[in-house]
């Protein structure tokens, strides 16, 4: 396994100044956010080629926005930056391509899930004489309600789609403020994970009782400050499920300055989680 972190942290930096700092601080590779990052599909190339002349890999190129938007014209402008920057990260052998599903509120939820089908379909067909694959992030969304962001939605998901390079970006901190253990989905969900992003959650159950469970109950952390055995997890991850590729830093921890504070102080956030990510990689 090797150690990215996602970009979007230093959001507000140029690229080629994140890459100098992740090149210094010991990272493998940089999981770049489209929208903060690439100011177009065509300045991929350069962005590609800047970060392997550091040295650094490309494990995955993150693109934000809700493809089911119930806006046509927004639906289609997301979905177009999607195919250009699969076919271009294509040819230049970046390996994942992340998205996020999303809902569209005016349609049922069948329908949801065959219109994302049908375009994640449309999506891999275009990795002739290219390979990458395609990973949806299991965020739930604002409002807590996208679909294909959970055991069930998977199961659903991957019942409708053939093709075998549509799978997850399995991010546990979500699972685990919803109740549902991150060990028992990523070995239901073994094939389908290309990229995992370490993030935790700390859960606070005593306030359940002031604020119920729709409540501030929990909060993103880095790993190693939430509840999840990162040591474990990634044992289990690389020996049982055999997962040898990314593990992809997402820094949303607001005790180090997330989502923008202090530079300095964001910066020792993804230090530390990359301390403690090291330190739980199995031998």
């Amino acid at each position: 396994m090797k150690i990215a972190f996602y970009t979007s942290t230093l959001g507000d930096r140029p690229i080629n100044e994140i890459i100098d700092w992740a090149k210094q601080t010991g990272f493998d590779g940089i999981e770049i956010d489209a929208n903060r990052h690439l100011s177009d599909p065509n300045s991929l190339s350069t962005v590609v080629e800047r970060v392997r002349s550091a040295h650094l890999e490309v494990p995955a190129i993150t693109l934000f926005g809700n493809l089911l938007h119930s806006d046509v014209t927004e639906r289609q402008i997301i979905r177009k930056r999607a195919r250009a920057i699969a076919q271009e990260m294509g040819d230049l052998g970046v390996p994942v391509l992340v998205l996020f599903p999303g809902r569209n509120e005016t349609i049922d939820e069948e329908q949801n899930y065959r219109d994302i089908a049908d375009f994640l379909e449309e999506l891999a067909s275009l990795r002739t004489g290219r390979s990458f694959r395609i990973a949806l992030e299991n965020w739930p969304g604002t409002q807590k309600n996208f679909i294909a962001t959970t055991p069930t939605g998977w199961r659903k998901l991957f019942g409708e789609i053939k093709s075998p390079y549509v799978g997850i970006e399995f991010d546990p901190s979500h699972l685990l403020w919803q109740g549902i253990d991150p060990f028992h989905a990523a070995t239901e969900f073994q094939d389908r994970i290309f990229l995992l992003h370490a993030k935790d959650t700390k859960l606070f159950p005593d306030r359940v009782q002031s604020v119920g469970y729709g409540g501030p109950w929990w909060e993103y952390r880095l790993p190693g400050r939430g509840e999840l055995n990162w040591k474990d997890f990634l044992y289990i991850a690389k020996v049982k499920l055999h997962f040898d590729g990314y593990v992809s830093i997402e820094h949303e921890d607001r005790e180090y300055a997330w989502p923008n504070g202090d530079l300095e102080t964001r910066k020792k956030g993804l230090e530390y989680g990359l301390r403690v990510v090291r330190q739980a990689l199995p031998a």
